[in-house]
């Protein structure tokens, strides 16, 4: 059986289609499946929509978070609550075509243990989301030493890989990478971002920069070192500066001096202040891992 994990936050006009579409293609293919549905605190209709779902079809099951705790969160919810020999996850809005679904579950048929489904492109992006993910995907990629580019959540593991990433017990787990990097047999498929066909992203600017910085910091030390090198070149920086003022004062010459040493102070001030930052936000997360909270807290579920 196929377990098909779908996190939805103010999903109330596509739960239906959803569940309809993904059971079509799947009944069409003759394969065993059963849909789970992580509401992620909504606050519109959306637990009603899967309710309705749930009455209708004793197939479509579900998690309630009592609050919003991301999708991350609900995608390990899922994972905890399927049953299926083999787990995939894929978004609520449609843009992961469910007709992908069939080739992944029938490489999974061949032995293939993780299906990763990887983009052919990015659908529609700005141009500071596209600029930021490729900064994002290039980290992630030397982190996890994988090919990150055009990754996504949209993938299917065998039991066995989801018994190894729900053995991971991170506060802050980054299922794309994790899922990588557990190994297994591993096989790829292609597939295009459809357009949406209802309602709007929940991808914010501040959405997704958060995002970024918690899976960079709970998967990668490179912050770490990026603001150690730019503390040590601002030092460099003020060496130089400090030996040519003192050059300079010994061959008699008078330079305004004192301006430049004060502006390369002031930087490598900043740049130690960033530093601290940094250090500080990887304490914070050490500090969350000690705490030892549940990373959700389920209000319901069937």
């Amino acid at each position: 059986m196929l377990s098909v994990i779908i996190p939805s936050y103010n999903e109330e006009e596509m739960i239906a289609k959803t569940a309809q579409t993904v059971f079509a293609v799947l009944e069409q293919e003759a394969v065993d499946c059963e849909l789970i549905f992580v509401n992620d605190g909504s606050s519109d209709r959306t637990q009603e929509e899967i309710d309705k779902a749930a009455a209708e079809d004793p197939r479509v099951h579900y998690v309630m978070f009592s609050r919003n705790f991301g999708k991350e969160a609900a995608i390990f919810a899922g994972l905890a609550a399927a049953k299926g020999d083999c787990a995939a996850v894929m978004d609520c809005d449609l843009q992961h075509p469910p007709a992908v679904l069939t080739q992944m579950y029938r490489l999974w048929e061949q032995g293939y243990e993780v299906i990763e489904g990887v983009k052919r492109s990015r659908g529609e992006e700005t141009g500071f989301h596209h600029l930021s993910t490729k900064i994002f995907d290039r980290i992630m990629t030397k982190a996890v030493g994988q090919d990150m580019a055009m990754a996504s959540d949209f993938r299917l593991l065998d039991r066995r890989a989801v018994d190894a990433v729900l053995s991971l017990h991170e506060q802050h787990p980054f299922f794309r990478a994790l899922s990588s990097w557990v190994g297994f047999k591993t096989a790829q498929v292609k597939f295009t971002v459809a357009r949406r066909q209802s309602g709007s992203s929940k991808w914010s600017v501040k959405a997704l920069i958060k995002y970024a910085i918690s899976n960079i910091a709970g998967f990668s030390s490179l912050p770490l070192y990026i603001a150690g090198g730019a503390g040590a070149v601002c030092l460099i920086a003020f060496l130089a500066g400090l030996i040519r003022m003192i050059i300079l004062a010994a061959i008699g010459s008078a330079p305004a001096a004192s301006s430049g040493i004060i502006l390369v102070m002031l930087l490598l001030a900043g740049i130690l202040m960033l530093a601290l930052a940094v250090i500080g936000f990887y304490l914070a997360r050490i500090y969350d891992e000690v705490k030892g909270r549940p990373r959700y807290i389920i209000s319901r579920m069937k």
